[in-house]
């Protein structure tokens, strides 16, 4: 690793969060936690909400959607008003989220509710998104020299706002000219990532990305995106292909922009 000079078409650097911007630890060991051992009591506390039925309803249809897989976890329509109705069906979806959660899976319905579960948190101050201390200097200098920055996560734009907007280095959203998740498309398909420059109004290699997933980076790799994978603490190893095969930093630091010189 060392200094890796961004080239020189490059107009916008695209960044992952998990294990790029903020350490795998944070979203592991407190973000996904908060999720499972809060999920039950949130449900019960905004059920009657327009937004909680909304994403009920998602993952209803999700659940309906995942019927054939091995353990699906059905959510049921409420028949009654009755309590013990009322708590079979929370349960259901409990179970469900648990269900999903324990595959990692990246369903949207599941996102969402994530996604509203956590903007709760962050606003009652339980949450505080983590990022690495490199991250808000390098972004700042990027944006001095023209770059424009922008984030694509698996996690919602909600999300990812959140994080951002509650961090431990205070409201950094103002960094970022833009945000997207897997509503462009999935991050291992080279299609998200020509979507992501058409709607940014560049080429593809236009963009520079960077994750910390070798299937990510391939598939941006595919549709003629620059990549760099970034090592970080807790992230996964690498094989001894994919370290000599890519690009690696393992600082923002590390990036030298020519218009910099």
């Amino acid at each position: 690793m060392g200094v890796l000079p961004v080239p020189a078409e490059v107009r916008a650097i695209l960044l992952d969060i998990e294990g790029t911007t903020t350490p795998i630890a944070f979203v592991q060991e407190t973000l996904f936690p908060y999720i499972k051992d809060n999920v039950k009591e949130y449900l019960r506390a905004h059920w009657e909400e327009e937004e909680c039925q909304r994403d009920v309803g998602l993952l209803r249809k999700q659940a309906q959607e995942d019927s054939s897989l091995a353990g699906a976890v059905p959510i049921p329509l409420e028949s009654g008003s009755g309590e013990e109705e009322l708590e079979r069906v929370i349960q259901a979806v409990v179970d469900n989220v648990h269900w999903q959660m324990a595959l990692d899976r990246k369903t949207t319905a599941l996102k969402q509710l994530q996604g509203h579960m956590w903007r709760a948190a962050y606003a009652t101050g339980h949450v505080k998104g983590e990022i690495f201390e490199d991250v808000v200097p390098a972004i700042r200098k990027w944006r001095e020299a023209g770059m424009k920055v922008y984030i694509y996560s698996s996690g919602s734009v909600e999300a990812q706002k959140l994080l951002f907007g509650y961090s431990t280095e205070g409201d950094i959203l103002e960094l970022f000219d833009g945000h997207f998740d897997t509503k462009i498309g999935p991050k291992v398909e080279s299609e998200s990532y020509r979507r992501i420059a058409a709607s940014i109004g560049c080429a593809t290699n236009n963009i520079l990305f960077l994750t910390d997933v070798p299937r990510e980076a391939s598939a941006a790799e595919e549709a003629d995106t620059h990549v760099a994978v970034v090592i970080r603490p807790g992230n996964a190893g690498l094989t001894d292909d994919e370290k000599s095969y890519y690009s690696l930093i393992s600082s923002f630091t590390e990036l030298f922009l020519p218009s910099s010189t």
